[in-house]
């Protein structure tokens, strides 16, 4: 029996004890690839959000985020669709939550082609279909519905940074859309 004090943040580090921590150990993150799909359940929508970083650059990217203390997986599905997408995104996670693909990016260019600058990460990639409403929210700037042509051309894909036009070609391709 503990007699300590229950933590009142579990699972959230404060920013200098994250910083000790991305720079020492592998973060779990769990990335969603919003779809929408017709009445037979082929992807007809790709949704890509537009975000910018410190410096102003404005580049793609899908939902991400980590994965928290005690969370399980869907749990942080859930909660970074609801903060990148919206309340109303309605996504409709799998009965079994079996990633797509496991994604490993490292913080300098290595055999993945995946670059997080500010940590290594060991990332579950999912394809999430949505019904709902979706809006940017959070650090997004905006979020696009591009078809999966779209998503695949050169334009689009020049648009991603740290690999993750990669993780797109893959998730399309996993559901029959090919470049």
């Amino acid at each position: 029996m503990s007699v300590r004090t229950p933590d009142p943040h579990p699972g959230w580090l404060n920013e200098e004890d994250l910083y000790e921590a991305r720079r020492r150990l592998p973060m779990v993150y769990v990335e969603a690839i919003p779809v929408r799909l017709d009445s037979l359940g082929y992807v007809t929508e790709v949704g890509l959000l537009y975000t910018a970083d410190g410096d102003g650059r404005v580049y793609r990217t899908v939902v991400s985020g980590r994965v928290l203390y005690r969370e399980t997986l869907r749990a942080a599905l859930l909660r970074h669709i609801e903060k990148d997408l919206g309340p109303m995104a309605m996504p409709q996670l799998p009965a079994s939550p079996t990633p797509l693909t496991v994604a490993e990016y490292f913080p300098y260019p290595s055999e993945t082609g995946l670059v997080d600058d500010r940590q290594h990460v060991v990332s579950m990639a999912y394809i999430v279909p949505v019904n709902g409403e979706c809006s940017a929210r959070e650090d997004a700037l905006e979020l696009s519905w591009l078809t999966p042509e779209q998503a695949l051309s050169a334009e689009v894909q020049s648009e991603f940074i740290g690999g993750r036009e990669k993780l797109i070609r893959q998730a399309l391709a996993h559901v029959g859309h090919t470049a």
